[in-house]
């Protein structure tokens, strides 16, 4: 299945960008009345046909539309502190999208080594695992928030905040409620601080483990993403 992202997609007929259409014809020698597959990011996921196969202006015929395609009932959002590496930080985006993930949000917190990320790159790593695995929904990335920005968002549904500090904490599975919308903080290679673990909990976060090991910031997060797919399987 060849499936293209075009977010901009309306109308019974779509010209594919000048990069796509290299691919198309190009790379994957696509022709008149080959079958290929869009998406919009939102939802959308319709079948077309090649009606010109032009290298720089591939022009379709939109045969097939279906909406809310792989709709889920649960939204999943995490806010995970950008890794100092940040081919790590792309891995977790990357393997997120994948399995499902709604919305991510980049975090800054006491202990983080990156204040900063390229926003258009991390969209494109995520762009490619919706192709990838046929994914009508391409996830919300927001700007990089501060702690105290992020835990006063308004959240209808269980938040939980991942630490290693001393406390009573639950694990995930065990505290996860099937069918509702989850909000999962992980923190920095550094971890959260005391304080930043407090003020959530203040906020109304539970705290949670994720298990006995010891995990990197990236591993944790995809940890706790695959955890609530499992759940709502």
């Amino acid at each position: 299945m060849h499936l293209f992202y075009t977010p901009d997609l309306k109308n019974e007929t779509y010209r594919l960008s000048e990069e796509e259409s290299k691919h198309c014809v190009r790379v994957l020698r696509l022709t008149e009345g080959d079958t290929l597959y869009l998406v919009d990011g939102k939802g959308l996921f319709c079948e077309a046909i090649i009606t010109t196969a032009h290298p720089k202006a591939c022009e379709l015929r939109i045969t097939d539309r279906k909406v809310n395609y792989g709709e889920r009932n649960f939204h999943l959002t995490m806010a995970v502190a950008p890794t100092k590496n940040i081919d790590r930080y792309e891995w977790f985006l990357e393997k997120a999208t994948e399995i499902g993930i709604d919305r991510i949000i980049p975090l800054q917190s006491r202990y983080s080594e990156r204040k900063e990320i390229k926003h258009e790159r991390l969209e494109k790593v995520m762009v490619s695992a919706i192709k990838q695995s046929i994914k009508a929904y391409l996830p919300d990335l927001n700007p990089i928030l501060t702690f105290q920005q992020f835990i006063k968002i308004p959240f209808n549904g269980q938040k939980f905040i991942a630490h290693c500090n001393d406390g009573a904490k639950i694990l995930l599975g065990d505290a996860l409620t099937k069918g509702a919308d989850v909000l999962i903080a992980i923190g920095p290679e550094g971890d959260f601080s005391t304080e930043e673990v407090e003020a959530a909990i203040g906020d109304g976060f539970i705290p949670i483990s994720l298990g006995d090991a010891r995990l990197r910031t990236e591993t944790a997060a995809l940890v706790a993403c695959v955890t609530v797919n499992l759940k709502n399987q």
